[in-house]
């Protein structure tokens, strides 16, 4: 079987999975819903024995026999409705708790190639809309269309013209369900593509709150989300116009349609063709044959969007990379290398680093330095494998980082990047990155970030609650349990992107004191530096401008000083040094 078959192959199983057992699920709810909408005579029925028999007859045990078994008929369709709908709850919670991990994992997966956070965040909330439209009301609808011929066939063995009305009726308003599919199909699409959007703004207010306050441009702020908000709003105002003009008239139709059943069963009455009894019973069992359809129409935008919907949850799953199989490699221990790797950006496709090359061995820290924009950070995501490769290759011991899974990674690999957030859950769940926490290496990776007497320090110690992004703690504190999360288990690659940039001068130490503890351990660091002092215990220097490592070697051959740090006496004199030494080498 050739590749290309084998992805497909596997591409089909994973999209199989989200129907996988629903088969017979639907099946069972389809007989369960036959069996409501066969009670649901039971009005109709009633009505026909009241009229034609216990009236005519004047007898009260007949009326009292038929309306106790009435009511027993009425027990048995609420019970069976019951258990449809808990069926249907359960079955929503099941499809979500069988696929939102899957989604969820495409959305941590999809900023890497390009999309925007409420992109990726989208995903998630799709999950949502399908299990609510699982459990709702508009799915109960389209489980009782199929049984619609039970009533009609009840209204034609009442009386044929009745039965041709009731149809006439079922026609229009299927022909105004399909109106409605045409008309809101586009717009429906915008409405979704609007909503993204308005998220998306209302996201990165939030990040940003802070600048946004102390800046002044709330106003500025609120006015974009507003714009993006009245979009949507009128988008969806748009589409809910045509939906519920469409309600509107099927509601109406429906309406006329029950008052010409009671015109035209009068009028047979009359001329002797049926009873009184079947008067009531035809306009109530019309009107239980056209409900689907109105509540069909009715709840149409669900429909839509929980389509839309599954066509998304299908593309995300489909998407998915294969894991390929991986043979358990022993732990890198030698080297770690960037093989003339080129590197674009995942969402324009526009190269930002081409030809790089770096070789490393155990015990060896490298410092990157260079004006900003010139792909450092870039080249730290294609390092750590969070932005994939276009050219080239990235080794561990000379295999290439592929051929490790996630799990292997989680060991080998520590990576602090410039934002870091860290999570609603404890300081040694965030360190133990969100695994149960081994004590012993929680509290080494603290301590070699510097920041174990801080931890001990708070009332709850390392099982202080952090909240959203760690609200309660400075940005330096932040930063450094950031550092103690890069640094646990010791993995052997440690990538710090600007590790120091919130530190204060205890801060910095703790950085030199934590590459320079990794050294010594026969560990590898990458470290991206603005401030000199982050690169005293680097023994390499690679310089990245424009895309390109420039130079590249021993650090006193690079910086061409001797390897001493640069005391820092304040920020802008530190700053002030390192701009100078950035002038010296270039």
């Amino acid at each position: 079987m050739s590749d290309r078959a084998q992805k497909k192959e596997k591409r089909d199983a994973r999209i199989a999975r989200i129907t996988e057992g629903m088969t017979s699920i639907g099946l069972y709810l389809l007989f369960v819903s036959g069996i409501i909408n066969i009670l649901a005579l039971t009005g109709a029925f009633y009505m026909m024995q009241i009229y034609d028999r216990a009236l005519l007859s004047g007898s009260i045990p007949t009326l009292a026999l038929i309306s106790v078994l009435a009511l027993g008929l009425y027990a048995v369709q609420g019970v069976m409705d019951i258990i449809r709908s808990q069926i249907l709850h359960r079955v929503g919670a099941r499809f979500d708790k069988k696929i939102a991990p899957d989604v969820h994992q495409m959305s941590i997966e999809m900023p890497r190639y390009g999309f925007s956070l409420g992109e990726s965040l989208e995903r998630g909330r799709m999950v949502d809309t399908l299990r609510n439209f699982i459990s709702g009301p508009a799915l109960v609808a389209l489980l009782d269309l199929p049984w619609m011929p039970i009533f009609l066939v009840f209204v034609f063995f009442l009386h044929p013209y009745l039965g041709a009305l009731t149809v006439g009726g079922a026609v229009v308003l299927t022909l105004l369900t399909i109106a409605t599919e045409i008309m809101t199909r586009r717009a429906n699409r915008d409405v979704s593509r609007a909503a993204s959007y308005r998220s998306s703004v209302a996201e990165a207010n939030a990040r940003n709150s802070d600048v946004i306050r102390a800046m002044g441009f709330t106003r500025a702020a609120t006015q974009l989300f507003s714009r993006a908000n009245d979009q949507h709003l009128d988008l969806q105002a748009s589409s809910s116009d045509v939906t519920r003009t469409m309600g509107a008239i099927s509601k109406v139709l429906r309406m006329m349609l029950q008052s010409a059943v009671l015109g035209l069963g009068a009028y047979l009455t009359i001329l002797g063709d049926m009873t009184a009894g079947s008067i009531i019973a035809a306009s109530v069992a019309s009107a239980r044959a056209l409900a689907p359809i109105d509540q069909a129409i009715g709840n149409w935008k669900n429909i839509v969007m929980a389509k839309n919907a599954y066509g998304t949850i299908r593309e995300t799953i489909a998407a998915m990379p294969d894991e390929p199989e991986h043979v358990n490699l022993p732990t890198p221990t030698q080297s770690f290398s960037a093989d003339a790797i080129t590197v674009v950006a995942p969402a324009t496709g526009k190269v930002i680093l081409a030809d790089i090359t770096i070789k490393l061995q155990a015990g060896q820290a490298l410092g990157l330095i260079g004006p900003s924009g010139g792909g450092k950070s870039s080249l730290m995501r294609a390092l750590g494998g969070v932005w994939p490769v276009l050219r080239g290759n990235v080794r561990l011991d000379n295999a290439d980082l592929t051929q490790w899974n996630q799990d292997a990674i989680s060991g080998i690999f520590g990576y602090l990047p410039q934002d870091y957030t860290l999570f609603d859950t404890t300081i040694a769940r965030n360190i133990a990155r969100l695994a149960d926490p081994d004590d012993e290496k929680v509290i080494a990776a603290a301590k070699a970030a510097g920041v174990h007497d801080m931890i001990v320090a708070m009332p709850d110690g390392y099982q202080t609650q952090l909240g959203t992004n760690g609200h309660n703690l400075s940005g330096g504190q932040r930063q450094r349990i950031a550092l103690a999360c890069a640094l646990y288990g010791d993995p052997f690659v440690v990538l710090l992107d600007e590790p120091n940039s919130n530190l204060d001068a205890d801060g910095e130490r703790a950085v030199s004191d934590a590459i320079k503890s990794v050294r010594e351990r026969g560990g590898i660091v990458i470290v991206i530096a603005h401030r000199p002092s982050a690169l005293e215990q680097v023994d390499m220097v690679g310089i990245i401008q424009d895309g390109a490592l420039v130079k590249y070697g021993p650090k006193s051959e690079i910086m061409k000083v001797a390897p001493t740090p640069v005391k820092r006496t304040q920020p802008a004199a530190g700053e002030a040094a390192a701009a100078a030494q950035e002038r010296a080498v270039s």
